[in-house]
């Protein structure tokens, strides 16, 4: 995974769904962790929003690290498959994709597999990522991991984005990875 190659997709971490994942602090976190790296690492953000008059607006805690994303509404479980979508990410030149969010057996696996089939490398945030029940976040990264998603933790993309220490970079981001 390299900064100057990647998009980060956030999927449906939304006020209304959040309650009820299987350890959705850890999640959000992790992807509070990951904004800030993209942020300060100028990698593009894009975060969906699924029929967000049901499930509400990304979580609070997320929100003051929005700025400068693309926040999509969707209505398909699978983002690709909504109208402009795959050309949107596609308008960034950036073949990786590091994929996070909520439910991972359900959104983010139907998403991953579309952004296979549409070409792009893709590596899915496990601790990032979460479902109702373990088993069915569990379900959702094999499935993914099986059609050829690479699948990571924050502190890996961190890194590998970092690429080395001693950096301004590294110092400021450090806090995230201790």
């Amino acid at each position: 995974m390299e900064a100057r190659r990647s998009v980060l997709l956030v999927v449906d971490v939304q006020a209304r769904l959040a309650p009820a994942i299987d350890g959705a602090a850890a999640a959000v976190d992790n992807n509070r962790r990951l904004l800030l790296a993209a942020q300060r690492l100028g990698v593009p953000v894009v975060v969906t929003e699924h029929y967000p008059k049901g499930l509400g607006a990304t979580v609070e805690a997320l929100q003051p690290h929005l700025a400068g994303a693309t926040v999509i509404e969707k209505i398909h479980f699978g983002a690709t498959r909504e109208p402009g979508f795959v050309e949107r990410l596609r308008s960034f030149g950036r073949p990786q994709v590091i994929l996070t969010g909520m439910e991972t057996h359900i959104c983010v696996l139907q998403t991953g597999l579309g952004l296979l089939q549409a070409g792009f490398e893709l590596a899915l945030v496990a601790d990032a990522s979460s479902s109702r029940t373990p088993a069915n976040r569990e379900a959702g990264l094999a499935r993914l991991r099986q059609h050829g998603a690479e699948i990571v933790t924050t502190e890996m993309v961190v890194y590998e984005w970092l690429e080395r220490a001693g950096t301004e970079d590294f110092r400021a981001l450090l806090p995230l990875v201790r």
